[in-house]
């Protein structure tokens, strides 16, 4: 299997497809690269390369103990460009991948990417504090790392349900699909799905915003109970200058896999522009 060493040498699983302008996927929390395998292969027929990763501890990369701050997931992204000498690239981080976009423009000044899209992102600053009131309550996720530690399938089994926007009666998606997303989940380490519970809870991107000098898109469902609107999809497109904000009415967080065709043509006519 492709893999590339990262900053301090741990192993980081790729996969590269196609050829034509680089457009770099990265992941949401528990799951993997396999993640975008609706958008992957869309966006390649349509003729970009496209190149999905799997985040340190997850999927495929190695389970390192440490480093799953965004200081060094930003690095890991960098390590991946860097290796594969890419230019004029664009960024699409869905979840917990949207913070690693902002801090690697902030962080790595923003080299080699030309344009970047969020989707469903924690950004800019989830927690709440006295000066983010709008933010989650702290307790929300301690209960997230207990329920993790306790029972970690039976968390991921209830966690899905939100995910999803899975009601009494329907479901945006089938059975089988919310199973096998369980499965990637659970190819995660421990270590590594708890500490990036607290990472995306208490990173504060706001300074970051500032970074996004290229054409930026956003997306989130309004109905998203993972990562609400309002503090995150509202606040980030106010945050970055000149960002397109399109919100998907009555999505929930998991749109790559409730909106697949919707989210494929805004990206392809994002991505292509």
């Amino acid at each position: 299997m492709p893999f590339i060493a990262a900053h301090d040498g741990a192993q980081l699983f790729f996969k590269d497809w196609g050829r034509g302008r680089p457009v770099v996927l990265v992941h949401g929390w528990p799951l993997d690269a396999d993640m975008w395998e609706f958008q992957q292969r869309a966006l390649t027929e349509a003729g970009l390369r496209t190149i999905a990763y799997d985040r340190r501890g997850f999927g495929r990369s190695d389970q390192t103990w440490d480093g799953y701050d965004y200081d060094t997931l930003a690095d890991d992204l960098k390590s991946v460009l860097d290796a594969l000498d890419v230019q004029d690239v664009a960024l699409v981080g869905f979840s917990m991948g949207g913070g690693e976009i902002a801090r690697y423009m902030s962080r790595h000044g923003g080299a080699r990417i030309t344009r970047a899209a969020l989707v469903s992102s924690v950004t800019p600053y989830m927690l709440k504090t006295p000066d983010n009131p709008e933010g989650v309550d702290s307790a929300v996720f301690d209960g997230m790392i207990a329920g993790l530690k306790k029972d970690r399938p039976h968390f991921m089994a209830t966690f899905a349900k939100t995910f999803f926007g899975v009601g009494m009666l329907s479901s945006p998606v089938s059975s089988d699909l919310i199973e096998w997303t369980g499965t990637l989940a659970m190819r995660g380490s421990p270590k590594a799905t708890t500490a990036c519970v607290t990472a995306f809870a208490e990173t504060d991107f706001r300074a970051d915003m500032a970074a996004f000098r290229v054409p930026t898109l956003v997306i989130h469902g309004d109905a998203d109970r993972t990562v609400p609107i309002d503090v995150s999809g509202k606040a980030t497109a106010a945050a970055i200058p000149g960002a397109k904000f399109v919100v998907y009415d009555g999505a929930p967080h998991a749109v790559p896999f409730t909106h697949v065709e919707r989210l494929n043509a805004d990206l392809i006519a994002f991505l292509k522009d």
